[in-house]
């Protein structure tokens, strides 16, 4: 993602949950966002096919 990115997703999300963002935390939240996609990457990458279904019970 880059600061481009990130800062149209927080000006799209201010905008719909009409909160405001003050601009000196701006930097710390597209670090945020930044941070997620990369820890998220790695598991969106994963193909599960369709036999994947997940456990009716957890059982450790």
């Amino acid at each position: 993602m880059t600061d481009a990115e990130a800062e149209s997703v927080i000006d799209a999300m201010a905008l719909f949950l009409a909160l405001p963002v003050e601009p000196k935390y701006r930097p710390g939240i597209a670090a945020h966002l930044q941070a997620a996609r990369r820890i998220a990457g790695p598991l969106l990458a994963v193909d599960l096919g369709d036999h994947a279904e997940p456990a009716p019970v957890y059982t450790p």
